[in-house]
């Protein structure tokens, strides 16, 4: 007898103590946890060591950390009547408050899922009033016009929305060779265009630099133009001055200093008057040799004899 009830408080010990650990439950940081009890929401389980009743309370897990999920690709028709593959991704979170967390698994069903959904209906929503080449150049305005639908929608989901990014807009396979091929013409076209005005840069920088050195030749041309008047005036001044009624002779003088000082060669005849001779070069007529008194000839030839 003593032994059956032996067996019986063993018995029953082990299933207390199977009902103790059956019950034990351990939150990460990285979650929440609804606790349940017989179908009805009791409370939120905070990260941490947690004891529910078995057979009485649930506890449900929710991930609250940021999650990612993939549109999956689909193909929209353009506003220019073209199909485009476009694909698209999704970051969100659950909000770690209790309402948040209540609100994600009381009031929608299978959040993320339904997020997938909603984004690829918004796409074909906004995608849908764009050409194709302007889907491709405002990527920036359809990523925030998807976010803003997705964070209106779901803000009684208990979700916050991170961000939303375009993945790939990709064209029909002959559209992108002829899209590739309008891109190369106009590089092309702007390659022209940048290499036409260097050109005329250039053009415009010689044709400058030959006025600047005409300019300069002028300049020095009227220089030495002043500079030659103004040496003739200071000669005539001094002609004037000290030459008095022998301006002759002065103008002898300096054709005889402009013929000498290249070390010019002039052939003299034999007993001719240098002086008369330059002359003659110069257009001067030449001095007559002074006359002399045919009675002093006569005395000198007397005397001689």
């Amino acid at each position: 007898m003593n032994n059956i009830v032996w067996i019986v408080v063993a018995a029953v010990g082990a299933a207390v103590l199977l009902y103790m650990l059956v019950g034990i439950r351990v939150v990460r940081p990285t979650s929440r946890g609804l606790v349940e009890r017989f179908g009805k929401y009791r409370r939120l389980a905070e990260p941490g060591f947690h004891w529910i009743p078995p057979l009485v309370d649930r506890m449900f897990l929710v991930n609250v950390t940021e999650v990612m999920v993939n549109a999956e690709r689909q193909e929209i028709i353009t506003s220019d009547k073209l199909n485009a593959r476009v694909d698209a991704q999704v970051y969100f979170k659950v909000k770690s408050d209790e309402d948040s967390v209540k609100s994600s698994q009381y009031n929608v069903f299978d959040y993320k899922l339904q997020i997938v959904n909603l984004a690829r209906t918004t796409l074909r929503n906004i995608i849908g009033t764009l050409t194709l080449k302007s889907a491709n150049s405002e990527r920036g305005k359809i990523n925030t016009a998807l976010q803003q639908t997705l964070r209106e929608e779901t803000q009684h989901w208990g979700i916050e929305i991170v961000r939303a990014e375009l993945k790939e807009i990709d064209p029909p396979q002959d559209v992108q060779e002829t899209m590739n091929k309008v891109v190369k013409a106009e590089n092309e076209k702007v390659a022209a265009v940048d290499f036409a005005t260097a050109t005329e840069t250039i053009a415009d920088g010689a044709r400058r630099a030959e006025i600047k050195h005409a300019e300069g030749v002028k300049q020095a041309k009227i220089l030495e133009a002043e500079g030659e008047a103004f040496a003739i005036q200071l000669v005539n001044e001094a002609a004037d001055r000290y030459f008095t009624g022998n301006a002759q002779l002065l103008r002898r003088l300096l054709t005889v200093e402009r013929a000498l000082q290249n070390n010019s060669k002039i052939v003299v005849p034999t007993g001719s008057d240098l002086v008369n001779v330059i002359g003659d070069i110069a257009g001067i007529l030449p001095l007559t040799k002074p006359q002399v008194d045919a009675s002093r000839i006569a005395a000198r030839r007397g005397g001689t004899a």
